[in-house]
């Protein structure tokens, strides 16, 4: 009886060990197996350079100060700080963007698939929000706050979100992401700009629009603000 009782316990133990092993999350939107090497890219993160040879510059970057530049159909330009502008950030899992609106500037709609965002407003008014992703009973619920100087809000990683300048002069906002490289998806450009085009019948029977509609939406030049 003990004996039967240790080797259930056991396999029990076996299980929980394979239910919490899981491939890392991707640094990248897919990874297409090659057994060419030459044809090989090294992915999930960057190669090591040897902690001997590391300075202070690996860890150091500048000029967030700098206002980005919002002279765009959007209104807002986002300033990103990553592996690619901190060598020092690799594998680390967090980056940081600086992001600028115009009076009335917004920041559209969009999802980070890798990382999630905590944002602080350091100047003026920001209309944010996110949409949580299908409930059972077909819903989507959206979740929105005014925020103003020194207020902090939270975009968990995957959902679509927001953040729209409702005042007449110029805001700021600094976020952290948990990702050195959170990847950015932009509904807009996503769906109505992607090269080649989305046949427009799917898009007409997917927004229940009609046909014209989506055609000239995909005439439009969409604005990338990153």
């Amino acid at each position: 009886m003990k004996a039967a009782h240790f080797s259930f316990t056991l396999a029990i133990l076996a299980l929980a060990t394979i239910a919490s092993a899981y491939d890392p999350s991707p640094l990248q939107d897919f990874c297409v197996a090659t057994n060419d090497p030459s044809n090989a890219l090294f992915v999930n993160g960057k190669f090591c350079k040897d902690p001997k040879l590391a300075t202070a510059e690996d860890f150091f970057t500048s000029g967030l100060n700098i206002p980005g530049n919002t002279n765009n159909k959007v209104g807002s330009n986002v300033t990103t700080v990553n592996v690619d502008k901190i060598p020092g950030l690799n594998t680390l899992g967090i980056s940081l963007v600086r992001i600028d609106y115009a009076p009335y500037g917004l920041n559209p709609p969009h999802t980070h698939p890798r990382g999630t965002e905590i944002l602080v407003v350091v100047e003026g008014t920001l209309y944010v929000g996110f949409v949580t992703s299908n409930q059972q009973d077909g819903s989507n619920k959206l979740f929105t706050k005014v925020l103003n100087k020194g207020d902090v809000f939270v975009f968990p990683i995957g959902l679509i979100h927001f953040q729209f300048n409702t005042g007449h002069t110029p805001a700021v906002a600094f976020a952290g992401l948990s990702s050195q490289n959170a990847g950015v998806i932009t509904i807009a450009n996503a769906v109505f700009g992607s090269t080649p085009p989305i046949n427009a019948d799917v898009l007409t029977k997917a927004f229940q629009v009609d046909k014209n509609l989506i055609n000239y939406l995909q005439k439009q030049f969409w604005t990338d603000n990153n």
